[in-house]
């Protein structure tokens, strides 16, 4: 018969909890490991070969933007709500994502260019389906969109708290700047970041440093106001020139090495001419960006009457069903205002 073993067993001492200054030292060697991963991902530098690239807003704008870094050689993986708006993208070789956030789980960088303020917080910040979910640490979030300075505020801080970045960076220059590249970019955030991301910038445009969060878009409101009382003045010459008997486009020709001359009639005076009024630009926005730059004003205790006027000007083309026009039809709301319509004929 074996006999038994007997094994004496000795007591295990008791584990004694962490003090408190154990658990901290802990805590912060976790969180400065996490820490130098996002600025070792952060500082790597930018490249075709690097960097991949989302993009969410295939419109008028987006589309030409996205073909550039395409032709840059940039992995491109893209998301529009209307999926054909995206296709001649996928065509040059771009991924076709089903959400933001899956744009931007694939993604080290990811732009935005939508339509309205609601659009951008809905795509960015949507706690299931918005980019910022699906974005690892050291990601950046670039929002090109015209847009309400507080929300660039906002995502901005939203993203720090992912250890994530996020710039403003609206862009001013139209359809025919996005096709060419040569678009202005207003930038508001991080210094640091809008310099890390000038290899990308410089496909589009120059990119321009305004300051800190959300001055990107202030820039981009002040703009909009020069444009407005601009596109009036252009308008009521060219009714006041048609009225007067004046060839228009004599005249637009003399005047534009003037102190008359501007980007807005380089741009839209022959196009007002030839009766071209298909966006570059929608009504519907240029709207929404008039209203967000008069709501600024009450914020700031300012009375800007063009911006008013503008804008009023503009709304009546909305209201008469005219939004998905270019804004270049304003001179459709002056001719009405005037009973007139500016048909264009040269003279012989």
């Amino acid at each position: 018969m074996t006999k038994l073993k007997i094994v004496k067993l000795f007591p295990l001492p008791l584990l004694r909890p962490l003090s408190r200054s154990t658990r901290t030292a802990t805590l912060s060697l976790l969180l400065r490991r996490r820490h130098m991963a996002t600025v070792a991902l952060s500082d790597s530098p930018i490249s075709p070969s690097d960097t991949r690239v989302g993009w969410i807003g295939t419109g008028i704008m987006g589309r030409s933007m996205c073909t550039h870094l395409l032709k840059a050689g940039y992995a491109l993986t893209v998301f529009n709500r209307t999926l054909s708006k995206a296709q001649p993208l996928v065509d040059l070789g771009a991924h076709l994502a089903d959400s933001p956030s899956a744009v931007a789980s694939k993604s080290d960088v990811v732009f935005s260019i939508v339509g309205y303020p609601s659009d951008v917080r809905s795509v960015l910040l949507d706690p299931t389906t918005g980019a910022l979910s699906g974005l690892r640490p050291g990601g950046i979030l670039v929002d090109m969109t015209t847009s309400e300075p507080s929300l660039a505020v906002e995502i901005s801080s939203a993203a720090e708290s992912k250890s994530c970045s996020a710039v403003d960076a609206p862009v001013t220059g139209g359809d025919a700047g996005a096709k060419n590249g040569t678009l202005a970019i207003l930038a508001g955030g991080d210094e640091n970041t809008v310099r890390k991301l000038t290899p990308l910038f410089s496909l589009m445009g120059k990119v321009n440093y305004m300051g800190d969060a959300g001055k990107g878009q202030f820039a981009k409101l002040s703009n909009q106001t020069i444009i407005a009382s601009t596109m009036v003045g252009l308008v009521e010459g060219m009714i006041f020139a048609h009225k007067s008997g004046l060839d228009v486009g004599l005249f637009l020709d003399a005047i534009k090495v003037g102190a008359a001359g501007s980007k807005a009639l380089d741009l839209y005076g022959g196009r007002i001419l030839r009766r071209d009024l298909e966006p570059g630009f929608y009504v519907d926005h240029f709207v929404k960006d008039l209203g967000i730059c008069l709501k600024e004003c009450q914020k700031m205790g300012l009375a800007l009457p063009g911006l008013a006027l503008a804008q009023q000007l503009y709304l009546s083309l909305k209201a008469h069903g005219e939004g998905n026009l270019g804004t270049q039809a304003l001179i459709v709301a002056v001719e009405r205002l005037n009973n007139v319509s500016l048909e264009y004929a040269p003279a012989k």
